[in-house]
C-alpha cells in the first residue's frame, strides 16, 4: 500500500474513484465526483491546502481517499470496498493534517456501523450536525411552465462565468451591490465536466437574469447531481425554481439519467418530489 499527497494531476482519478464507490453502494453518494468538481472551482474553497488532500493506492490503483470540504475542519473519508481495514489511519490522517482550531467533523452514513465503531474508537464523538442526500426517480416527463415575463436562456458556464457568479451572490443572499461584489469576485477556473447543456438560467422580458441551476451527469453514472439552485430575492415564490429544475431534469433525462439527487433536506425539494435516500451524521474529534 502507498500513500501519497495529492497533486492536480490526480484531479481525473479523484473523480473516477468517487464513481467506482457510489456503483459499490449509495453509502457515500453525499461525495459523488459532481460535488467534488462544483467544490474544486468553488470561490470559497481554499485552494492553498489541496496537496493535504491524502490518497491510498495498491498498486496503481486508488484506493481510499480524505479530502476537506472548502476548508480545514471538515472532512470525507472514503475508502473502496475490500479497503474497510485502511479506514482507522484515514481518518487518523485527516485530524492530524485536515482540521482547524474546533477539532475535525467527518460525516458517515447512518447505516455504516462499521465505520461508527471505528470513528468512536478513535476519539470522534457524534454531534448533531447532519447531512441527507435526497433522491428523485427520473422516470416521465416533467412540467415547467414559466409565468410571462421570463423564459429560459441557455448560457455557458465557462464563458459566462461573471453572469452566473453574480446571480449566485444575489441568489444565496450577499446582498444587490454590484461594486461590492466586484470587490470580492474572484477567478474560477474551468471545470472541467460542466456541460453547457445542464447549466441554465431564466432572466426577465428586460434580461435581468434572476435564477440559475445547474446539474451534473456522467453517462457512467446512472444519476443527475443538483448543485446549485438558486433564485434572487425579489423574485422569489412565482415558481422559477420549479420550473428550472423540471427543465433540467427533462434534459438529464434526454442524455440518459434515470433518477437525481441533491444534498438537502429542504421541504422545497419534498414538493418537487424528492425523497430521502441517506442520512448522515457528523463525528468530531475536539
Amino acid at each position: 500500500m502507498e500513500f501519497r499527497h495529492y497533486q492536480d494531476k490526480d484531479y481525473q482519478l479523484l473523480c473516477d474513484f468517487l464513481i467506482e464507490v457510489n456503483k459499490e453502494s449509495k453509502e457515500h453518494i453525499n461525495w459523488n465526483w459532481a460535488r467534488l468538481e462544483w467544490m474544486i472551482e468553488h470561490p470559497y474553497f481554499d485552494k492553498t491546502n489541496r496537496d493535504k488532500f491524502g490518497l491510498w493506492f495498491d498498486k496503481d490503483k486508488l484506493v481510499a481517499l480524505t479530502l476537506y470540504d472548502q476548508y480545514f475542519g471538515e472532512a470525507t473519508c472514503i475508502t473502496l470496498k475490500g479497503y474497510e481495514d485502511l479506514f482507522e489511519e484515514v481518518i487518523n490522517y485527516a485530524y492530524g493534517n485536515l482540521k482547524n482550531e474546533d477539532g475535525l467533523g467527518i460525516a458517515i452514513n447512518n447505516k455504516n456501523k462499521v465505520e461508527i465503531t471505528k470513528a468512536i474508537k478513535n476519539g470522534f464523538v457524534i454531534n448533531s450536525q447532519k447531512e441527507t442526500m435526497m433522491s428523485i426517480i427520473l422516470d416521465h416527463h416533467f412540467n415547467p411552465v414559466l409565468k410571462d415575463g421570463f423564459r429560459f436562456i441557455d448560457f455557458n458556464p465557462q464563458k459566462d462565468v461573471d453572469d452566473v457568479q453574480w446571480v449566485i451572490y444575489q441568489g444565496f443572499d450577499h446582498g444587490n451591490d454590484k461594486e461590492e461584489f466586484l470587490k470580492q469576485k474572484v477567478d474560477v477556473k474551468e471545470r472541467v465536466h460542466a456541460n453547457p447543456y445542464l447549466n441554465l438560467m431564466i432572466e426577465t422580458k428586460d434580461g435581468e437574469k434572476v435564477t440559475y441551476c445547474s446539474m451534473w451527469y456522467d453517462s457512467r453514472t446512472e444519476y443527475a447531481y443538483l448543485e446549485p439552485l438558486c433564485v434572487i430575492p425579489q423574485f422569489r415564490k412565482l415558481g422559477l425554481a420549479k420550473a428550472i429544475v423540471y427543465q433540467l431534469f427533462n434534459r438529464c433525462i434526454e442524455l440518459g439519467a434515470k433518477k437525481a439527487y441533491v444534498l438537502s433536506d429542504m421541504e422545497f425539494y419534498k414538493k418537487l418530489g424528492f425523497k430521502i435516500e441517506e442520512e448522515y451524521t457528523f463525528y468530531w474529534k475536539k
